[in-house]
């Protein structure tokens, strides 16, 4: 006598996952940049700490990499920058390359340095009201403009 075994699998279901995310690139050009070492620095909201036992804002710092072989660079702030609670501001202070920024134009990287390239440093700091800082929740949006300065 023989006898057969048939094992009968259910219908399996396959298991499906998808995901969805956006890549992106800048290529700059070899002649002229103002990069961010961190391109996630101007891709999301870069947060300053409060320390309260201080009533202090922690400064931003950021590194740049910076090229001009055409001569040196220039940059300056397309708006006073501060955050604001809806209420009450406070005013930050910008330096690039260890130049304050302002509305008008300075130069920050010269061309013997910006030739070459360089890597040098963003700092965003507040500065701390008189009366001290109210509380509340604060946003605000730093606009800086790079230019390339002939020789």
């Amino acid at each position: 006598m023989v006898l057969g075994l048939g094992l009968v699998w259910p219908a399996a279901q396959a298991a499906v996952e998808r995901e969805t995310f956006e890549v992106s690139v800048t290529i700059p050009t070899a002649d002229f940049y103002v990069l961010p070492v961190d391109p996630q620095l101007v891709q999301t909201e870069q947060v300053l700490a409060y320390n309260p036992v201080s009533s202090q804002l922690a400064t931003l710092r950021a590194p740049f990499e910076v090229k001009n072989v055409g001569g040196a660079i220039g940059a300056r702030l397309d708006q006073q920058p501060f955050i604001y609670n809806g209420t009450d501001r406070v005013d930050l202070r910008v330096t690039f390359n260890q130049v304050e920024l302002g509305l008008a134009q300075s130069q920050v990287v010269s061309s013997a340095d910006a030739r070459p390239g360089k890597r040098v440093m963003l700092e965003i700091a507040a500065i701390k009201p008189d009366d001290d800082y109210k509380p509340g929740r604060y946003y605000g949006t730093v606009h800086m403009v790079f230019d390339a300065i002939a020789p």
